[in-house]
């Protein structure tokens, strides 16, 4: 399946300091997200940086990388940006911060005029699934979203 690089559109716009997918913040965790069909797909390597307890990632790393990819899923399949309204996280196998690279998984379930619902999953090196989470978005107008987000068009790399 072909992979394509997500251009951020927030990039070097000043005042834009997301702790998830800011490449500027330098707290952050500099995340990048690929299009891949109808899923939005992000890698990214741990570190003990954000342990909860030993050797384990955080629970709270864990959600926001979920929450994280299924907001670009907004930004990217609805061209729009959204916020969360709710977010239900399950957490079924321990995270390793040693691992090598976890992979961010997410697309639309099912959407009801501006409220979207997405499935989306965490998983590890050796492909077990991690983390399950469901985010309900709701979806500004574009208008709004370009009134108020500063968004601008979400497109990939070669588009």
């Amino acid at each position: 399946m072909d992979i394509k690089k997500i251009i951020n559109p927030w990039a070097g716009m000043k005042g834009y300091n997301c702790f998830g997918c800011s490449p500027d913040n330098p707290f952050g965790l500099h995340l990048c997200f690929y299009e891949e069909g109808e899923d939005i797909v992000c890698r990214w390597k741990p570190s003990e940086n954000y342990q909860g307890w030993v050797n384990t990632l955080h629970g709270g790393i864990q959600a926001l990388l979920l929450d994280e990819v299924c907001g670009w899923v907004v930004t990217r399949k609805l061209q729009t940006a959204g916020v969360t309204s709710k977010m239900e996280t399950r957490y079924k196998h321990p995270v390793s911060t040693c691992d090598s690279e976890l992979t961010v998984r997410a697309h639309i379930r099912e959407q009801m005029r501006n409220v979207v619902v997405i499935d989306a999953t965490l998983t590890d090196s050796m492909g077990i699934i991690c983390t399950e989470a469901t985010c309900t978005y709701y979806a500004f107008s574009q208008e709004k979203a370009e009134r108020e987000m500063c968004f601008r068009p979400c497109r990939v790399e070669g588009e």
